[in-house]
């Protein structure tokens, strides 16, 4: 009914408001801790150490936008959610936290940088557009900044992933050598190559597309998506 349909839409928006309210705070709490540490120890060494655990739990929280899209309350495609999280998910605990010898690699700052000022923007941005209040230099801000920060996060990430393949090669991590029980094998080393090479498609498909966005937004009129 009707009725159902709109109770089942407010409690989608409130929890949406809650969920990007939540997600702007969480990426604040992290962008102020950042800044903190630098200033008090003057050096990007063992920051990563410091904000780990407000960085893994924040980002793996994201998976629910995939939950989001499979059930119909945010419209965006399941997929190109899918691959943006699960990649960031896949830089924080399969590179970042389980090869510590690449820890302070200033790659790791300049990827972390990124995504802090990429989360604080676009989390404000969902929260204050679903209030229907959207500040005119928060929608600058969402359809600007990844102009520059997004080459910039992706060069963070594959120059992180690059420092990792000496200690991947060495150590043999997450790898399955034959023979084995499954007669299955599985080498990290070569599968971190395909994952960097997989980035040159990738890269400019939703680079483009975010500028399209950005000239329909900025230049148009703003689409903002809301319940009959």
């Amino acid at each position: 009914t009707a009725r159902k349909k709109k109770k089942l839409g407010v409690l989608a928006t409130t929890w949406l408001i809650f969920y990007n309210v939540a997600m702007t705070a969480g990426w604040l709490v992290l962008g102020i801790a950042m800044v903190r540490f630098y200033i008090q120890k003057g050096t990007h060494r063992g920051l990563f150490r410091s904000v780990q655990k407000t960085l893994k739990f924040f980002q793996t929280f994201a998976l629910l936008e995939v939950i989001h899209c499979a059930v119909g309350i945010v419209r965006t495609s399941v997929l190109v959610t899918g691959v943006q999280v699960s990649s960031r998910i896949f830089m924080v605990w399969f590179i970042a936290h389980s090869i510590k010898q690449i820890q302070n690699e200033e790659s790791v700052i300049l990827f972390l940088v990124v995504w802090t000022v990429t989360e604080i923007t676009r989390y404000s941005f969902y929260t204050f557009n679903l209030l229907n209040h959207l500040p005119y230099f928060i929608k600058w801000a969402r359809y600007n900044f990844f102009i520059v920060l997004y080459p910039a996060g992706v060069a963070g990430e594959l120059l992180t992933i690059y420092a990792a393949l000496p200690y991947v090669k060495k150590t043999g991590m997450f790898s399955l050598r034959l023979p084995n029980k499954y007669n299955v094998s599985f080498d990290y080393y070569y599968f971190l190559i395909i994952v960097m090479f997989s980035y040159v498609p990738l890269f400019p498909q939703l680079y483009f597309h975010m500028l399209r966005q950005r000239r329909r937004v900025l230049h148009g009129e703003v689409i903002v998506e809301k319940d009959d």
